[in-house]
């Protein structure tokens, strides 16, 4: 089991990173009556977000699921006290959701990580028996094929290249050849756009947004577990981790930039 020293909420509680999860749960158009499902809930934050949407519609209920019984404690603790929107969470695999959720939901929202399901197919089966139809599928993600602007591979190279150099040199070791996680086994828009329909949805909304990414940001995705055996597979998660850390800061410094852009895939499906 991963400590959680390298879980997903540093990263997560970045303004970016929320500001996008906050768009996406605008776009899907949460109301008041509705039985809303935040897939992959982690600590809360989208949960959050949806219940302060949410805070004077009466008869609404939010579902957090997450595999983590950890994450799922915080984000417990995260929203106690809440008395206007009825907020449950569920332990679950997100390819189980239709036996964790015993009514049909109105609308089910996924925040940046379908990336990590290997079979995308099976989910979106499961999705699709867990949504009424005419229910909403909103998801996002910034791991997808087109999610780094050209003018932006040039800091992606420097940052690995400067990230194993330091831990060749500080530490004597170096990546072993993996097969690619799965979050890095990225779809382009119009896989995703094919996936939906061949499950019975039809997308209703596109976009992508480009977003600010921070130093800061950037710092913090490299003390998460997922991203760390993604880049530099094989090496311990704290040697990985500096060595993550010190390429994000000799590229910046030296690229002289204080941001990267970096693309998020915004889609929003009905259930036909």
């Amino acid at each position: 089991m991963v400590s959680s020293e390298y879980g997903f909420k540093q990263f997560s509680d970045h303004e970016f990173y929320g500001r996008q999860n906050a768009l996406l749960v605008d776009l899907a158009g949460v109301g008041s009556g509705q039985r809303i499902v935040d897939l992959a809930c982690g600590t809360g934050g989208v949960t959050k977000i949806i219940a302060d949407r949410l805070k004077d519609a009466k008869d609404s209920v939010v579902i957090g699921i997450d595999h983590s019984s950890s994450a799922l404690k915080q984000a417990m603790e995260e929203l106690k006290g809440r008395r206007n929107t009825a907020v449950q969470f569920v332990q679950s695999q997100m390819e189980n959701i239709s036996e964790a959720v015993k009514e049909r939901a109105d609308t089910i929202i996924l925040c940046n990580a379908i990336h990590y399901i290997p079979d995308k197919d099976a989910l979106l089966a499961e999705i699709r028996r867990t949504l009424k139809p005419g229910g909403k599928l909103a998801f996002n993600t910034t791991f997808y094929d087109g999610s780094l602007p050209e003018e932006t591979l040039i800091f992606y190279r420097k940052w690995m290249l400067k990230a194993n150099r330091v831990l060749r040199r500080e530490y004597g070791m170096s990546p072993t050849k993996a097969e690619k996680v799965e979050a890095r086994k990225q779809l382009t828009p119009a896989e995703y756009s094919a996936l939906l329909e061949r499950h019975g949805f039809e997308i209703v909304q596109q976009k992508i947004d480009t977003v600010e990414f921070t130093k800061e940001g950037f710092l913090d995705i490299s003390t998460f577990s997922d991203f760390i055996e993604g880049s530099l597979p094989g090496v311990p998660f704290e040697t990985a981790s500096a060595a993550l850390q010190a390429g994000v800061n000799e590229a910046f410094e030296e690229m002289k930039v204080d941001w990267i852009p970096r693309n998020w895939l915004d889609i929003v499906a009905v259930r036909k």
